[in-house]
């Protein structure tokens, strides 16, 4: 078994002077800033008074675990000689928040459009979605149930 580190740099960009020495005194803006990579500008989730148009983590873990289940998605469709030629996932999660502010996850469904070259198998491209939950970091590391509901196309013979 191999360990790997993962990192990332956090900067808080919500300080208006005073820092956080009232509740409403500061912004719930910070920047993902890591080093070598473009800067992602981020806020708390608009339901919490976050700015609508940036990210905000539950964006985030969604598109980490459509991304994860994607990339898993074309690595076994390549290895059972499934040609993919287009792959888009409009992911929905379903989240819930208590009185108390705190929130999770409950489920998410993953929603993947997938093209697939002439000739190809839907059905056996289908049977893919299944294996994924064993090898995706992400799709292992959460603790709520993950879905998929695919679609499929084949490109017409030319």
């Amino acid at each position: 078994m191999a360990k790997h580190d993962y990192t990332a740099r956090i900067v808080w960009t919500g300080n208006r002077g005073q820092g956080t020495a009232s509740y409403r005194g500061y912004d719930r803006t910070w920047n993902v800033e890591t080093p070598g990579k473009p800067v992602i500008n981020c806020s708390n989730d608009p339901l919490l008074g976050g700015d609508p148009t940036l990210h905000n983590p539950e964006d985030m873990l969604i598109a980490a675990l459509s991304a994860c289940h994607m990339l898993w998605f074309l690595h076994l469709a390549s290895d059972a000689g499934i040609v993919v030629e287009c792959y888009e996932d409009e992911p929905l999660a379903v989240g819930e928040s208590l009185p108390s502010g705190a929130g999770r996850f409950l489920s998410a469904t993953l929603r993947p459009r997938i093209m697939l070259a002439p000739g190809s198998d839907a059905d056996a491209a289908d049977q893919i979605h299944g294996r994924i939950h064993e090898v995706c970091y992400i799709a292992r590391s959460v603790n709520f149930p993950v879905s998929y509901d695919a679609t499929y196309s084949v490109r017409p013979s030319a």
